[in-house]
């Protein structure tokens, strides 16, 4: 069986917490062959250690040793890399978001098409079973009226990294945490068509002094991103959803929630329960839901597969560039004070 030759580019936490460890669960179908960062020293100590057998001092090089690559960049740097990769013949894989905007999305959709790769975006929620349990229920609700998403931290902004470096990233809780809920919401929705967003971004408590973070030290002084965002999307289908997002919230506890109202049922993700009137009364089905880690295998095997020719990417870049459109406007409502038409 032939196996995948896989390189790295940007070897920090994502790259050796998440990604190459699925990829060295899945050695029958997939081999690392290659990593790239511009921090040399790094990019050694991290071959030596999983015996990646070539190091790059530029990923264009790295390029002529693989057939897939995994990008785990900076934003900044998604549609670049991942267009030249497309370019030089290779798959790839990035990590969320898609780009820093939808200009940039599109610019790698087209880079894709022409080059008949694979592009996956690193949307790991969509694989988590809790998710995949709901994909299926989902069915069973009648049409979406409500979507209801909070993806909220007590007082947990990102201390390492380049996290709150606008320049780097783009954004800040909206671009980096609350994109996963939106992904997955749409997902869940069979991707409806955006229409009208208003939204508004706040990063007041970060930039206040003495600050207490769970999450690392910060320099409140140069936070120039979002640290808390909320919206409302409206879609043709005539559905909606209620957003917010935060990283340093001040509240009791961090809280992750979706859920779906529709004219049948409702359901809610986490934790999984599903809603309905039946028999004269309200029912609750609840169901057994590990809460196994598996989501990142599952993510690296079907971006595996897919580029075997085995599988069907479960996240399309059509789809992983509609939610950076969201975010767009989400952005540009902020900005301007205004409702943001889509489609128009």
């Amino acid at each position: 069986m032939k196996k995948l030759k896989m390189g790295i580019i940007g070897v920090g936490g994502i790259a050796e917490g998440r990604h190459i460890p699925s990829y060295l669960a899945l050695q029958e179908k997939v081999e690392i062959t290659a990593v790239q960062d511009i921090r040399g020293k790094r990019a050694k100590e991290v071959a030596e250690k999983y015996d990646i057998p070539f190091v790059f001092e530029d990923y264009q090089s790295l390029f002529e040793v693989v057939d897939a690559v995994t990008i785990c960049t900076p934003n900044k740097f998604h549609s670049r890399i991942a267009v030249a990769a497309l370019e030089a013949g290779c798959h790839v894989i990035c990590e969320k978001p898609m780009a820093m905007n939808a200009s940039e999305c599109e610019v790698m959709l087209e880079a894709a098409q022409k080059a008949n790769k694979q592009l996956a975006i690193a949307y790991h929620y969509r694989f988590m079973p809790q998710s995949r349990l709901a994909k299926q229920a989902v069915q069973e609700i009648g049409e979406p009226l409500v979507t209801r998403i909070q993806a909220l931290r007590r007082r947990k902004v990102p201390g390492w990294g380049v996290f709150t470096n606008k320049e780097l990233q783009g954004g800040g809780s909206l671009i980096d945490y609350g994109c996963h809920l939106i992904d997955l919401a749409l997902w869940l929705l069979d991707s409806p068509e955006p229409v009208e967003v208003i939204g508004r971004t706040y990063n007041r408590l970060s930039r206040s002094p003495e600050q207490i973070n769970d999450w690392g030290n910060f320099d409140h002084k140069s936070f120039e991103v979002d640290d808390h965002v909320t919206a409302y999307i409206t879609f043709k289908d005539g559905s909606s959803i209620l957003f917010e997002t935060s990283w340093a919230a001040n509240i009791k506890e961090d809280h992750t929630h979706l859920s779906i109202s529709g004219t049948e049922a409702g359901l809610n993700v986490f934790p999984y329960e599903f809603y309905q009137p039946k028999h004269g009364t309200f029912m609750t089905t609840t169901a057994s839901v590990t809460e196994d880690k598996n989501f990142g295998l599952l993510q690296a095997e079907n971006f595996v597969d897919s580029c075997l020719g085995d599988a069907e990417l479960v996240v399309k870049p059509e789809e992983a560039m509609k939610v950076t459109r969201i975010m767009d406007a989400i952005y540009e409502s902020s900005e301007t004070g205004k409702s943001v038409r889509l489609g128009e």
